[in-house]
């Protein structure tokens, strides 16, 4: 299964008026990263970044005066999302602006059932939220210290820890060390590129979500079911 975590930056919120002017991408098959990432900056074509917008990811119009347009890129953009699923926090914003870019330049809009919300996902698995990327960073011990500005690239890279932490398989996103040898290009000749993904430990086990009364609750359960108890044959505590 292959998949696409991603991320937009635009000129504003206004999809009808507004452009995209940064489009990050980081491919994950069966929820392990491959190394393949998909980065490019866009020219707005006069659209000018907003203010508010300029303070969340920094991108200037001077910055994007020599980039390539929407139109430049999309046919690289296309092939490195065809046929995978999407992956994106808040994806009604983020689609609707790539579904109007996609629309100026004559394309066909990408479907609904291509696409999951990584926000709809923490609120169903986190109804009381914060369910911001940072916040859900901060819950799930994820290091985001190092992202100061908003950047797709940069992103998409922690979302896709993030994903993996909502489905469950955060053994797949962290500690990863990834190796490829390539033995062929796996096309027509019977030959593939082979991944091999090693697994390593988390450098610090993630704290615990149980609170103190929890804990003393469920002491006092195994205490009062006695040495029947089926957690008395574990150490819970390691």
């Amino acid at each position: 299964m292959r998949e696409i975590v991603f991320d937009t930056e635009t000129t504003g919120l206004d999809r009808l008026e507004d452009r995209i002017i940064e489009i990050g991408g980081v491919e994950l098959v069966n929820r392990f990263p491959t190394g393949r990432t998909f980065h490019v900056f866009i020219n707005p074509q006069g659209r000018a970044v907003h203010p508010e917008a300029l303070a969340v990811h920094g991108i200037s119009n001077e910055q994007l005066s020599d980039k390539p347009t929407f139109a430049e890129i999309a046919n690289d953009f296309l092939d490195f999302f065809d046929g995978a699923k999407l992956i994106a926090h808040n994806a009604t914003f983020d689609m609707g602006f790539i579904n109007t870019e996609l629309e100026r330049i004559g394309q066909p809009a990408i479907p609904n059932d291509r696409v999951v919300d990584t926000l709809s996902l923490a609120r169903r698995r986190h109804p009381m939220g914060p369910n911001s990327l940072d916040a859900l960073c901060r819950r799930y011990g994820i290091d985001n210290s190092h992202r100061t500005l908003h950047g797709a690239l940069l992103d998409s890279e922690i979302l896709a820890e993030v994903y993996i932490e909502l489905i469950g398989g955060k053994q797949a996103a962290l500690g990863l060390t990834i190796a490829s040898d390539t033995r062929g290009s796996g096309r027509g000749g019977g030959a593939s590129d082979e991944t091999i993904v090693i697994i390593e430990a988390r450098p610090e086990p993630l704290p615990s979500r149980l609170s103190p009364i929890q804990e003393a609750a469920h002491a006092a359960l195994v205490e009062k079911i006695g040495s029947k108890a089926i957690w008395v044959k574990f150490d819970i505590t390691e």
